[in-house]
């Protein structure tokens, strides 16, 4: 059984989808989900907690579904990480007019749109209540973004990382096509692994089991639950 955390965490690496931002349409980026999702980020911000997201680009390009198609897959993942950096600047425009103080950092240098991503410049933007936003992936093809998310939540010295998701935790089947699906609230690195859990690619989970990051995975729209994950709340699945 997982046990509330007893203190709320001071930084955190929120992941998101791409899909996260498309809505309903599922392609694009709907300017009402942008603007609820950045009311609850400033919301959390305002607590004193120190933000960094990721966000993915599978609402414009996916890299991986163009390879599928016969495109070179380097070529495509690189098309994706553009994908990112544009839902990067989309997040953070609609941050900034909530009054929130936010940084994009690229993986691939664009210095017109945005920072080249540095360790401890991103630290220090943290340090001083920015929010931090990593676009272009790790900047290396055949790699996700569920893996850049959890490098730079080490990277910056995150205590979690927050994976939003459609659902509300891990379940041991797809909960939308088997309503008997079971819920975990608790799961370890290893089984994730060896269950074949659709939580994060291997080489996420194996980089936080390598390192003791734990992973949450929650349900993006479910309303106050990155709030309630914040102060310790035992909210989604603990992967640890």
């Amino acid at each position: 059984m997982r046990s509330p955390r007893e203190k709320p965490y001071q930084r955190i690496l929120l992941k998101l989808s791409g899909e996260a931002l498309a809505g309903a349409a599922g392609y694009g980026i709907d300017d009402d989900v942008l603007k609820q999702l950045a009311l609850e980020i400033k919301e959390i911000h305002g607590m004193g907690v120190q933000v960094a997201l990721v966000l993915g680009g599978g609402n414009i390009f996916r890299g991986l579904k163009g390879a599928t198609k016969g495109m070179d897959r380097a070529s495509a993942d690189y098309m994706g990480m553009l994908a990112t950096v544009l839902n990067c600047l989309a997040l953070q425009d609609a941050l900034e007019h909530q009054g929130v103080h936010t940084r994009v950092q690229s993986a691939i240098d664009m210095q017109e749109l945005a920072e080249p991503y540095i360790r401890r410049r991103a630290i220090r933007h943290l340090e001083k209540d920015r929010i931090v936003i990593f676009g272009a992936g790790t900047g290396n093809p055949y790699f996700t973004t569920d893996t850049t998310a959890a490098l730079r939540a080490m990277e910056v010295g995150c205590e979690v990382v927050l994976k939003a998701t459609k659902v509300d935790g891990i379940y041991d089947a797809d909960p939308v096509k088997n309503p008997d699906a079971k819920r975990f609230s608790h799961v370890s690195y290893i089984d994730v692994l060896q269950k074949g859990l659709q939580v994060m690619d291997s080489t996420a989970i194996s980089l936080c089991m390598d390192n003791q990051l734990p992973i949450i995975v929650f349900d993006l729209h479910q309303k106050g639950a990155l709030k309630r994950i914040v102060q310790g709340e035992g909210v989604g699945t603990l992967v640890n």
